[in-house]
C-alpha cells in the first residue's frame, strides 16, 4: 500500500527538483496539480532569495492565482504561441512517457501548453508510473455540455464506460474553465488507447482527451521515504 507521506515528500522533491530547470528571461508553461504546486512554490522562494526572472504561462486558474499570490509573473495563454520550456505533472506514465493527464481537469489547457513548448518535461512521484496506461487511472475527456447525450453514446461504441465527474463541495457536474464538463472512461485493458484517441478526435463535441502520445521529452520522477528522497530522469526513446 502506497504511503500517503512518502507520496508528498516525493511530490515535494521532484518539484524543487524541476524548479531549477528554470533560467533566467524563459516564458515557461507551469501545469496544474499537487506537485506542480510545490514547483510554483520553490519558484517563488527563488524569484525572492534569487532574483530570478521569468514569466509563467499557466493552465489553469488554480495555478494562475498562486504565481500572483506568489509574486511570479503571468502570461495569459492566448497571448502565447511559443515557450522555452513547460513543466507539468500526470496521473499516469507508461514506459514510452506517453500520459493520461486530466485528474485537475484541465488536459486540454495543459496539451495546448506543452504543444507550445520547446521541451515539455513531467514530473512525477513514483506511483504514477505504470506499465499500461489505464491502469489506474481512467480517461478524462473534455466535452462540450450540450454535446453531452451524443458523446456518451459515441464513446460506448468505442468500447468505453463513461463517468461524468462530478463536483466536490458544489452540486452538478465539473466545470473546467473552459466551460465544459469532463468524462472519465475506462476501457478494457487489452484496448488500443492510441487508435482510440484518434476515434475519439472525431467525435463531434469532444473537445480534448487527457491521452498525451509522444509530447514529453523527459521525465523527472521523485521516490525513496522521506528524509532519504531520490531523483530519476526518465528520457523518451528515439
Amino acid at each position: 500500500m502506497k504511503n500517503a507521506q512518502s507520496n508528498v515528500e516525493g511530490k515535494k522533491f521532484v518539484g524543487a527538483a524541476a524548479a531549477q530547470l528554470i533560467q533566467n528571461g524563459m516564458v515557461a508553461g507551469m501545469g496544474t496539480g499537487s506537485t506542480i504546486a510545490f514547483l510554483i512554490q520553490e519558484l517563488a522562494r527563488r524569484v525572492r532569495e534569487e532574483g530570478l526572472k521569468f514569466v509563467a504561462v499557466p493552465t489553469s486558474f488554480q495555478s494562475r492565482i498562486l504565481c500572483l499570490d506568489l509574486g511570479i509573473s503571468v502570461r495569459d495563454m492566448q497571448d502565447t504561441a511559443s515557450l522555452d520550456l513547460a513543466i507539468d505533472g500526470a496521473d499516469e506514465v507508461d514506459p514510452d512517457l506517453n500520459l493520461i493527464k486530466g485528474g485537475g481537469a484541465s488536459q486540454t489547457r495543459e496539451k495546448i501548453v506543452a504543444a507550445m513548448a520547446k521541451e515539455f518535461v513531467v514530473v512525477v512521484d513514483e506511483s504514477k508510473l505504470v506499465s499500461r496506461l489505464g491502469s489506474t487511472f481512467p480517461v478524462p475527456i473534455e466535452v462540450l455540455p450540450s454535446a453531452r447525450c451524443y458523446v456518451e453514446c459515441a464513446i460506448r461504441e468505442l468500447g468505453g464506460e463513461p463517468a461524468l465527474r462530478m463536483a466536490v463541495r458544489k452540486d452538478g457536474p465539473v466545470v473546467t474553465d473552459n466551460g465544459s464538463f469532463v468524462y472519465d472512461v475506462r476501457f478494457v485493458p487489452a484496448a488500443d488507447l492510441r487508435a482510440i484517441d484518434k476515434n475519439l478526435h472525431s467525435i463531434p463535441g469532444i473537445i480534448e482527451t487527457g491521452l498525451f502520445f509522444g509530447m514529453t521529452a523527459r521525465v523527472l520522477v521523485g521516490g525513496g521515504v522521506p528524509g532519504n528522497m531520490t531523483l530519476r530522469t526518465l528520457i523518451r526513446p528515439s
